[in-house]
């Protein structure tokens, strides 16, 4: 079974920014609009990358997110947060802080579990382009004490000198860190009152001492992993352990992606599948079980290294900023072989090495349809989410090997409404025209 690939020149959504649009609040849940971080209308949008070059990067981006992974995976549990280039954020979120409130745009992650930003008084702060938090303007801030719960909820956090405030301390994988305390403070999305919506009580990170490879656009980090100082788990209780969100294929310029929260990020209707979320350490991430792939009518069993890694549970996580999908060696190699063998094209190596399986092309290809087959829930993927055309005569595979933390990437969930409910504890998928959502 074959599918005409006919994709325009593309590159992955991995990259989206969440500038300040937010649509449909209600009670119980809202949406905000998604704009992809290498289109040109967004802030890290550069003119002199071509196509390509955007591509390309994106595909790094998304090996080294999958070396942090990798390396979170094999540290201790006080260390396990240090999964995140700031470089390398998947999405920036501009929300406000305390009241007044004070606007803060920072990194918005699925991989990682707190927010932060960077707070005066400050010892050492990076350089960034909006105003410092400053607690003591804000009438809604208070510290978190050392012998709560909510300090207890963070591997990082420690008492501080006066044996009273709880502190943390977060060095991340390129050196970058951020220290300072735990606070509680009043969060707000929206750019208008009658468009708001406002979250009392969320625990933060107030850094006072922060530096490393944060551009100055970015305040800090937002949290959006499944953590419980994540930002979907701290929610009040019609709002909290929901969210999803629909990728929009950057050839549809006109239009934006979209990230619901609350009762907006229930994904249900015909079609829809549905996999159970895995419980494992560390809770940042979102496990599902792969029980193996389809190329065409051909079905190949999951394997891993092992025997026993490949029957495991939760053997991979769905994540949305990682551009690639990054299986096993063996199983990838099964999966190339099949793929090769079906699509009537000459075979001809990557230029720059990065993917494994390319073909020479100038015209629409006839590539095989590829189902994943998670516990549950089978995922037919489109051409566009397992393919990409990143040179005038190449399309490429965007499934890559490795011998890290396996991730379901985001090309492979293009035009998939895909919703996580931390509470029924399951990932679903429907698909969608995702420019009419």
């Amino acid at each position: 079974m074959a599918a005409a690939l006919r994709l325009n020149t593309f590159f992955s959504t991995l990259s989206v920014i969440i500038l300040l649009s937010l649509t449909g609040a209600t009670k119980c849940g809202f949406t905000v609009d998604l704009i992809q971080r290498d289109s040109a209308l967004s802030p890290s949008y550069n003119s002199s990358h071509t196509t390509f070059d955007r591509l390309y990067n994106s595909f790094a981006r998304s090996i080294s997110r999958a070396n942090r992974f990798k390396l979170s995976l094999q540290s201790n549990s006080s260390s396990i947060q240090s999964n995140i280039i700031a470089n390398d954020g998947e999405y920036l979120m501009k929300i406000s802080l305390g009241t007044p409130a004070l606007e803060v745009l920072g990194i918005a992650d699925t991989g990682s579990d707190l927010i932060w930003t960077q707070c005066e008084p400050c010892e050492k702060c990076y350089k960034q382009d909006l105003p410092l938090f400053d607690p003591q303007q804000s009438s809604t801030y208070c510290n978190v004490s050392c012998n709560s719960c909510l300090c207890e909820a963070l591997n990082t956090a420690s008492c501080g000198t006066d044996r009273n405030n709880c502190q943390y301390s977060y060095s991340y994988g390129d050196q970058s860190f951020t220290n300072g305390d735990l606070g509680v403070e009043t969060l707000t999305i929206g750019s208008t009152t009658s468009h708001q919506v406002t979250l009392p009580k969320i625990v933060f990170g107030c850094g006072h001492n922060n530096g490393g490879t944060f551009g100055k656009a970015v305040s800090g980090i937002i949290g959006l992993g499944g953590g419980p100082l994540s930002l979907v788990s701290q929610m009040n209780k019609c709002k909290g352990g929901k969210f999803s969100y629909c990728l929009v294929p950057l050839e549809n310029s006109n239009f934006t992606s979209k990230i619901n929260f609350g009762n907006n990020g229930l994904v249900s209707g015909n079609g829809v599948v549905s996999t159970p979320l895995v419980a494992k350490d560390p809770s940042t991430y979102y496990y599902v079980t792969l029980e193996g792939i389809s190329v065409g009518n051909e079905r190949f069993a999951y394997k891993a290294s092992s025997k026993a890694l490949a029957s495991n549970k939760g053997n991979i996580i769905i994540d949305s900023g990682t551009t690639l999908t990054l299986l096993p060696q063996d199983f990838h190699n099964d999966l190339i072989s099949a793929v090769e063998k079906a699509t009537d094209a000459e075979r001809v190596p990557d230029p720059r090495g990065v993917v494994s399986l390319c073909f020479r092309s100038k015209d629409d290809i006839d590539v095989p349809i590829i189902t994943a087959h998670f516990t549950g829930a089978d995922v037919k993927l489109k051409p566009i989410n397992t393919f990409a055309r990143i040179y005038d005569d190449l399309v490429c595979f965007t499934m890559k090997p490795s011998d890290g933390l396996p991730i379901f990437g985001n090309i492979a969930q293009i035009n998939f409404l895909v919703g996580y409910d931390l509470k029924a504890k399951k990932v679903s998928f429907l698909p969608a025209d995702c420019t009419k959502h």
